[in-house]
């Protein structure tokens, strides 16, 4: 029995559409895991954590994502927001 309410799936669908543009953005900028947390001065774990969903970032660590990448938040927002509003 699914006990989660549809609030609760359409949740885990925006973190899935928010884990997979992490990825795809590090990708795009041709970078791999370790090169997004040298430039981070964190531990590749971490990257792979948040690329996987287990682990969230706050804004300050996503603007530092979105550097490393060479996106601006407001890029990035706005790929993810076309990405839930398919």
């Amino acid at each position: 029995m699914d006990r989660s309410g549809p609030r609760i799936r359409a949740n885990r669908k925006n973190q899935k559409a928010l884990v997979s543009l992490l990825r795809q953005v590090r990708i795009d900028a041709g970078l791999r895991q370790s090169d997004v947390a040298k430039a981070l001065h964190m531990p590749q774990s971490v990257v792979s954590k948040y690329e996987s969903g287990e682990r969230r970032l706050d804004i300050l660590e996503l603007r530092e994502v979105c550097k490393a990448t060479g996106l601006t938040v407001q890029d990035f927002i706005e790929r993810l927001e076309r990405m839930l509003a398919r």
